[in-house]
């Protein structure tokens, strides 16, 4: 699979303008700001392949990425406060759209600010998936920003504050790398079981 090859393929912003799943679908779900864009361009190896805002909340559409025989599939950040109650029924609505459809779904990246206790808002999707029983790896963005005994203190609580066991869970940089090769090497292994 080479990664390098992906590009962008569409933008839906409704549920009826999703595509049909046709190959793998490797989903990326977080609150806004939690680094989606920064983690797809780097395990795609590209600068701006996804788009960075500075300003979150700006991802209003679910993004297909092909990736040589899967899809890589960014969903709209959550839990932005500075958007109106109707954009944030839509986007409700258009990921439930996504997840309620038959789709060749093999793994959610749920991805969680490693700095932060998780959300409200990250702990309703985290339930979603779970009692859906949706594949899933969580992915603890950030984590350079954190020094080695902040990192240590942060990473001893997320199993109890998730309620999950750590072997979920993956340690990210988009700055320094780290984890880029270990969730590429997952998203391999999910895309090629049959």
């Amino acid at each position: 699979m080479k990664f390098e090859s992906a590009y962008f393929e569409l933008a839906a912003g409704t549920s009826q303008q999703l595509p049909a799943s046709d190959m793998p679908e490797i989903v990326f779900a977080g609150h806004s700001n939690v680094g989606k864009s920064s983690l797809i361009n780097k395990i795609l190896n590209r600068k701006s392949l996804a788009r960075v805002s500075s300003q979150p909340g700006k991802t209003a559409t679910i993004n297909f990425y092909n990736l040589d025989g899967a899809r890589l599939v960014d969903l709209p950040g959550y839990g932005f406060a500075r958007v109106s109650a109707s954009e944030k029924k839509r986007w409700a609505e258009l990921i439930e759209g996504y997840f309620n459809q038959e789709r060749d779904l093999r793994l959610v990246v749920m991805l969680i600010d490693c700095r932060h206790p998780a959300s409200k808002d990250d702990l309703m999707m985290l339930n979603y998936l779970i009692d859906g029983q949706f594949p899933m790896k969580i992915v603890l963005t950030k984590v350079d920003k954190l020094k080695p005994t902040e990192r240590k203190k942060r990473f001893d609580s997320i199993p109890d504050e998730l309620d999950v066991d750590i072997e979920y869970m993956l340690p990210f940089s988009a700055v320094t790398g780290e984890g880029a090769q270990e969730l590429k090497d997952i998203i391999i292994e999910c895309v090629d079981e049959d």
